[in-house]
């Protein structure tokens, strides 16, 4: 039998994207760190930016849940080691509660997770209540502790809103409309939370607001059990791997770095903006993120463009995703038409549009062995260079994404999980 620990949790859910998810969960997680609480929060499913803001507001990582990319015992893992030192655990949602094939209700079902629903509640009254009473009853086996009423317009819209909510349902809160209580975004989500100067000022806010209403009490404990995990593959023991990191390329998993080290390897980050050589490396990771907000500098920066081709040119592992690697093309345009040279090592030169170009979750076989991810870009690359592979999308009919390998590197739009296969990442990091 194994092992379990107890932990109030909570997962905090909507009936689509745009509600107020993070916004909740960030406040919540706020308040209660305030109050001397230790605090985990996770997401769910595959995302960069929420996190960002939900690590301010926990004080500690946010971390992945999702049953496709990581499956459930390392979700149960994941969770089992946050009961053992917190307080409380929170769980922000993804999409509307049963969006996806795994959605937010199979986890939290899965995990026996109580659920909490916000509900924007512009331009509804009583309507507010059939909603509600929607997401309590199409299934009955899960949990809903209640519901959240966002956007509320004043005193008289939330007496109209409580009337209408079925009695056996609780309205927990009724957040007025804030405009502090919107985190601003721009096109693949929220603006980082690293460029948020007012970010404590805003967590401050609606932590206060929370403060006043039924969410603000602990929930009871959820028991977490431990998962039959195997122990990290040591495939890539003494190997040092630079990572870049900074406010361009910041779209990193924890659970991929922990990987990493759990496998041996030294990790030493660096900024492709800011610094002019790379670490002493005997590999190179360039994960996602937004390039083309800063053609200037990464343009400007020779001497890194420089260590990097000469990294490839030794013959040394170089993995690039989605941001990374339209850092590694000849040239990028972003969506004013503003063109600037990058690192020249990928033939060819991408685009970024103002509309989706990709979106969804793949699998890809590699020749290290197949992983799990997804993609989620505006841009589009143009270039001679033939894939040697394609992934394939979770979803039949969803557009594959082209895998580019020249010797040690490796690059495509995908954004890897790499607890989805150990082996693999240790095979291409290996020197």
């Amino acid at each position: 039998m194994s092992e379990t620990r107890r932990c109030p949790a909570l997962l905090i859910s909507a009936p689509a994207s745009g509600q107020g998810k993070t916004t909740v969960t960030a406040g919540l997680a706020w308040l209660h760190r305030q109050c001397g609480r230790r605090i985990r929060v996770f997401k769910t499913g595959p995302d960069f930016l929420d996190p960002m803001v939900l690590e301010r507001a926990s004080g500690n990582p946010v971390y992945q849940l999702d049953l496709w990319m990581g499956g459930e015992a390392h979700c149960r893992q994941l969770l089992y080691h946050a009961a053992g030192g917190a307080d409380l655990i929170l769980i922000e949602g993804v999409m509307g509660l049963f969006d996806g094939e795994r959605s937010s209700a199979d986890l939290a079902e899965l995990l026996g997770v109580p659920v909490v629903a916000v509900i924007n509640a512009t331009a509804m009254a009583e309507t507010f209540g059939a909603i509600a009473w929607g997401l309590a009853a199409y299934r009955p086996s899960l949990t809903l502790a209640g519901v959240v009423a966002n956007q509320v317009a004043g005193p008289g819209h939330a007496t109209l809103i409580a009337n209408g909510t079925p009695p056996n349902i609780a309205l927990l809160a009724a957040l007025p409309q804030d405009a502090a209580l919107r985190l601003p975004s721009r096109h693949l989500g929220l603006v980082q939370a690293a460029e948020l100067a007012d970010l404590d000022r805003r967590l401050d806010h609606t932590a206060k607001l929370l403060g006043d209403t039924a969410l603000a009490a602990l929930p009871e404990p959820t028991t977490f059990s431990a998962a039959n995990v195997p122990a990290p593959f040591p495939g890539l023991t003494g190997t040092r791997i630079a990572v870049a990191r900074d406010t361009a390329f910041s779209f990193l998993y924890p659970a991929n770095l922990d990987l990493l080290r759990a496998m041996g390897a030294t990790l030493t980050f660096f900024s492709p903006l800011a610094d002019a050589a790379l670490p002493q490396a005997d590999a190179v990771y360039l994960p996602g993120g937004y390039p083309e907000l800063h053609l200037a500098p990464l343009a400007r920066n020779a001497p890194m463009k420089r260590a990097l081709r000469a990294h490839h040119q030794q013959g040394k592992p170089l993995v690039a995703e989605c941001g990374g690697m339209l850092y590694l093309v000849e040239s990028l345009t972003d969506v004013d038409g503003q063109r600037a040279e990058m690192v020249g090592l990928l033939p060819g030169h991408a685009v970024t549009e103002k509309r989706l170009t990709g979106l969804g979750m793949h699998r890809a076989a590699f020749p290290e062995g197949a992983m799990r991810g997804h993609t989620f870009h505006y841009s589009r690359l143009s270039t001679p260079l033939e894939p040697y592979a394609w992934s394939e999308g979770m979803k039949p009919g969803r557009r594959g994404e082209p895998l580019y390998r020249l010797d040690r590197l490796h690059a495509s739009y995908l954004h890897l999980y790499f607890p989805s296969n150990p082996q693999a990442v240790a095979r291409l990091f290996a020197p």
